[in-house]
């Protein structure tokens, strides 16, 4: 089997994989939904979903800091990797011993095309498939309710101290967008950090504080409120906004309850 991640580099497998370890959350949540079991040998300290897995397969360290030597020991023949939530020096220490598909994704077309990526390396096209077209006609369902919605102005906040926002070219910005937000930072890149002045010269009418990385909490609300005063500002769940595997299944039904 010959196939290109998402960075265009070629990935050759002779055989179905029978030894993966999943160094991304929402793509071993995806390997599961596919209906893999005793082949995903390793995960990350963060990948918490499903609760199943995060109990009983072996821990490879965490997503920016992964124990090299012991995922060695362990004699995977795949490993699936992330561009943004894996370090480039340990994406290239695993590279040395054996096959690492590396995933980057931007938009919800990005996802869908990971899934398709995934499922053919494992052994999973028709269930990836299947799973791939279950989201599509949830997210197009939302899309068409939420054809009047993007006027509302919306910014996402990942980190405090100091904030830190979601820009254009981001995954998160374009679930925004599906959500029917438009991203008040879309002309930033990545996740820059803002001052209060800075944020108060984007115009947003809504902030969302996100549960991950940094877990904002009720008292965050009351801090900017007394910054912001006149600003929408909710606690939202960041699996469903930064999460691209198959926990996007969920995501529309939620998405909907923001409007509300």
């Amino acid at each position: 089997m010959i196939l290109h991640d998402q960075l265009g580099r070629e990935i050759h497998l002779e055989k179905i994989p029978s030894r993966i370890i999943s160094v991304v959350p929402s793509i071993t949540e995806l390997l599961f939904d596919l209906g893999l079991k005793e082949e995903v040998i390793g995960v990350t300290k963060f990948c918490i979903h499903p609760d199943e897995w995060f109990k009983s397969k072996q821990r490879v360290g965490g997503t920016k800091q992964l124990k090299i030597d012991l995922i060695k020991s362990l004699h995977p023949d795949l490993i699936i990797a992330n561009k943004e939530e894996n370090t480039q020096n340990d994406i290239n220490a695993l590279s040395e011993f054996t096959t690492v598909y590396i995933s980057d994704i931007k938009t919800i077309n990005d996802a869908y095309k990971m899934i398709a990526d995934v499922g053919e390396l494992v052994g999973k096209n028709s269930e990836a498939e299947k799973l791939s077209e279950e989201i599509k006609t949830q997210f197009q369902n939302l899309t068409t309710n939420n054809q009047q919605l993007l006027t509302k102005k919306a910014l996402y906040f990942i980190w405090r101290e100091p904030y830190m926002v979601a820009g254009g070219d981001t995954f998160i910005s374009d679930m925004m967008l599906q959500a029917g937000f438009d991203n008040a930072a879309k002309h930033l890149s990545r996740y820059p950090q803002q001052t209060k002045e800075q944020l108060n010269e984007l115009n947003s009418r809504e902030f969302f504080l996100s549960s991950e990385p940094f877990p904002f909490k009720e008292k965050h609300i009351t801090e900017l409120t007394k910054d912001f005063p006149g600003v929408k500002i909710t606690l939202v769940d960041g699996e469903m906004f930064s999460w691209y595997g198959s926990r996007m299944k969920l995501a529309p039904v939620y998405f909907q309850q923001l409007h509300l």
